[in-house]
Order: C-alpha cells, then sequence, then structure tokens
C-alpha cells in the first residue's frame, strides 16, 4: 500500500484551508482523490520543519514556504507548482493539463492581478486569518516586504487607488476565460489553469467577502468557475 499523502499547510483561526498556495496542491489532491492528510504548521514553525526534512531552501524570496508535501517516506517537496508536477507523474490520471499554452497565461494574469490588489488584501489577512504566532510573524515580515508597517500600507496605498491599479489585469483575466465558453479555461475540460484561479478567489473571498464580490462582478464567467470547481473545495480541513 502506498505512502499516505502529508500535506503541511497553514492553519486559520476559523479552520480550514486558507492561503491560495496550498489551496493549489489541496485542490489537486481532491481533483484526483489522492488518499492524503494534512498537517498544519504555523508561520514561525515552517522554516525549522521544513529544513529538518532536509528540503533545498529557496534562492529567492523566503527560504521554506508552505506549501510542502511528503509523498512517500523519502520524498518531500516545497513549492505548489513542483508538487503538483510530481503528483502528475505519480497519479496522471485525471490529467490537469500542465502542458496547456492557458497555464503560463493564466498565472501572468493572476500575477497581474495580485500585484494590483495586495493594498487591498495584505493588511487584511493577519486580523481576518490568522492565530496569534502567524500573525505577529505575517505583520513583521510583510512590514519588511513593502517598506512600511502593513497597516499603514493599506491605508495608504489600498482602496480606489489599487482597485483601479488592478482593474485592466482583472479585465484581461475575464478576457482569457473566456476564450473558450466554459466553465473551464479549456471548456468543457477542467486543467490546472482552473486550480490557480480559484484558489486565488477563494483566497480573497477568506480574507473579505466584498472584496471577493468586486472582483467576480466584473464578470459571470468568474462566478460560474468558482460554481464548477467548488467541490473541489469541499474538503479543506484535514
Amino acid at each position: 500500500m502506498a505512502d499516505e499523502v502529508i500535506l503541511y499547510d497553514l492553519p486559520s483561526k476559523s479552520g480550514g484551508c486558507w492561503s491560495l498556495n496550498p489551496w493549489k496542491t489541496r485542490l489537486v489532491l481532491n481533483y484526483k482523490g489522492i488518499p492524503y492528510k494534512t498537517q498544519w504548521v504555523e508561520y514561525p514553525d515552517v522554516a525549522p520543519l521544513l529544513k529538518g526534512f532536509g528540503i533545498p531552501p529557496n534562492k529567492e524570496g523566503r527560504p521554506y514556504t508552505i506549501p510542502a508535501a511528503k509523498l512517500d517516506s523519502n520524498t518531500y517537496i516545497m513549492d505548489s507548482l513542483a508538487i503538483t508536477k510530481e503528483l502528475e507523474k505519480r497519479y496522471p490520471t485525471p490529467s490537469l493539463h500542465l502542458d496547456s499554452p492557458i497555464l503560463p497565461k493564466a498565472m501572468q494574469a493572476l500575477g497581474k492581478v495580485a500585484e494590483g490588489t495586495r493594498p487591498v488584501w495584505m493588511a487584511k489577512v493577519p486580523a481576518a486569518l490568522l492565530n496569534p504566532p502567524s500573525a505577529e510573524y505575517f505583520l513583521r515580515t510583510r512590514s519588511e516586504q513593502v517598506g512600511q508597517p502593513l497597516l499603514e500600507y493599506g491605508k495608504e496605498k489600498g482602496g480606489d487607488q489599487a482597485w483601479n491599479n488592478a482593474e485592466p489585469a482583472i479585465k484581461d483575466l475575464v478576457a482569457l476565460l473566456k476564450e473558450t465558453d466554459g466553465p473551464f479555461f479549456m471548456g468543457n475540460e477542467i486543467s490546472y489553469a482552473d486550480f490557480v484561479i480559484t484558489s486565488a478567489l477563494y483566497f480573497i473571498r477568506r480574507i473579505d467577502e466584498a472584496d471577493y464580490e468586486k472582483i467576480v462582478s466584473h464578470d459571470e464567467s468568474l462566478v460560474k468557475l468558482m460554481d464548477a470547481t467548488a467541490k473541489y473545495f469541499e474538503r479543506s480541513d484535514h
């Protein structure tokens, strides 16, 4: 019998998966029907845990990040895309269509949306979602990242200014999704591109329902995509 996969994820104070990158991995596991269990790891404990597994650090940015996964007794992997590629090799059906040309386009479009809206959502994460140890860590590290106290960053650069900056990127994402009749990026066939985008939309919804509505109100295709993938979000906390 194959070893059960362990998914290392960030807990939330209200329960269940919340962060977009762990959701990408969780959706793949749920979609493929791969047995797994979740181990919750607060932000300050991530680096010591993953370093202890012998996982090589990232070369840029934070050296150790979530998600990570134990795929068998000898295999630990960090980073959602790296985990997904290995899962696709081990469990090729149903396919995630990682070779689809739509995937890099979707990832690029999402990156621009995330960058534009970052002042809106980032400062809300600690109070909305995190337990005290992770909240303190998030406030400290993200303040360093943006070069000012995180709450000041949200007040100064969020609001209408951020939404106006993000508007073109959201429209580009919608246009990409509407290249087919949907509900998925590949029409009637689900792919990893769908999970990349819905993970981010679910993340925003967990932070602030009003911000989520502001994004999906751009076009009904975004709501249809969320509805079409909803069943893969049902398992979020074990």
